[in-house]
């Protein structure tokens, strides 16, 4: 509260905040009817004022300070805010395949947020700018519904760069190098093509954010975390190659509970908030390990513990800490997965022609990209 009350303290005093004129164009169905005198039909093309060019629609990527934007974006998120006048006005998160940006929009607060729901293709018209003290948002000045026709998915969700075919056959051969009898019926519970579970498993994504947060992410993420385990088990004694492959491969099985299947908006479930990922996947493969008669239990413990374990601390969201060979072995390849992943999505969302990203929260630093400085 203190922030938002601080921010709009000083609405009045920051030009990135200052309202924007509508560009020139006929009114939206969310818009007031202007004061002026009609305006006659057909509308003249958008006229650029000082400092503003005119544009099609760019991607987030590429978008540059004064340009004005229009086209179709997917909203991410949003919420609905007040004035210290008690005026509300939007603030919203817009993305699409390249990245992410923030918006505001000042008239018709109420009714445009209605219209914009999480996972929602608008169409949005406004400038972007950018301002040291707010950062970079788009200043909204028209918005409404995209209509069929005016984008394209794949421009939208962040795709993955590997095929869904190409994952599930490399996660078949994985499979089959594992003998203990035991331990290929519990995987073909989830893996099997024909189970319950697998559908869902091969198109979840892997996060919200910073790594493998796509269609086809988990499969991706989990299929690279297993096959890392696989080949460093070779090289470490003491470590049960087929223990450690198994539980990597079920390490975020709980993200099919906490995580949603919208492609333009993934977020956590109820299930997500409340419970958790990692007590989600582990009550997930402890009642399939029930329904095996037999099982033995040392390896239910030593694959268990590895879904238990798999953050690497307490503060990081494991409830025990890695304790066994093979727990410490999948947690420091599932660290290294995530924050290569993290390099993944930085170089998708870097503008051409730069190759030092910005401050990254997964990698508490900045990423550079050698290739591009070459």
């Amino acid at each position: 509260m203190a922030e938002q009350t601080q921010m709009d303290s000083l609405l009045g005093n920051d030009p990135a905040f200052a309202p924007v004129e509508p560009e020139r164009e006929a009114p939206s169905i969310v818009e007031p009817e202007p004061e002026a005198a009609p305006v006659a039909s057909p509308e003249p093309a958008p006229v650029a004022s000082e400092g503003v060019t005119v544009t099609a629609r760019i991607a987030i990527r590429d978008l540059e300070d004064g340009q004005r934007v229009r086209g179709v974006y997917a909203v991410r998120g949003r919420e609905l805010r007040r004035k210290r006048n008690g005026e509300p006005w939007l603030k919203m998160t817009v993305g699409d395949a390249t990245g992410v940006t923030e918006a505001v929009c000042w008239d018709d607060a109420e009714v445009r947020y209605a219209l914009c729901g999480t996972g929602t293709p608008v169409h949005v018209s406004g400038i972007f700018e950018t301002s040291e003290r707010w950062g970079s948002k788009i200043k909204i000045t028209e918005l409404r519904a995209a209509e069929e026709g005016e984008y394209e998915l794949n421009d939208l969700a962040v795709p993955s760069e590997v095929s869904a075919e190409r994952l599930e056959a490399d996660l078949r051969d994985l499979l089959e190098t594992v003998q203990n009898a035991e331990l290929r019926e519990l995987l073909d519970l989830f893996f099997a093509p024909d189970s319950e579970q697998w559908a869902r498993f091969r198109d979840a994504p892997a996060a919200k954010t910073y790594h493998q947060a796509y269609r086809h992410g988990l499969l991706e993420h989990t299929l690279s975390v297993a096959q890392a385990v696989s080949a460093a088990a070779n090289f470490f004694p003491g470590v049960d190659r087929e223990i450690a492959v198994t539980g990597a491969l079920f390490h975020d099985i709980g993200k099919l509970i906490a995580y949603n299947d919208d492609p333009l908006s993934i977020d956590l479930t109820d299930a997500g908030r409340l419970q958790g990922e990692i007590p989600l996947g582990y009550y997930t493969v402890r009642r399939a390990i029930e329904d095996i008669p037999g099982f033995d239990p040392h390896l239910a413990q030593c694959v268990l513990h590895i879904i238990l374990s798999h953050h690497g601390s307490l503060e990081h969201g494991s409830p025990v800490v890695p304790a066994t060979r093979e727990a410490v072995l999948v947690h420091m390849m599932d660290n290294l997965g995530g924050r290569l992943g993290s390099f993944d999505r930085l170089e998708r969302q870097l503008p051409e022609g730069e190759s030092w990203s910005g401050f990254d929260r997964a990698l508490s630093g900045s990423a550079w990209f050698s290739q591009r400085a070459a």
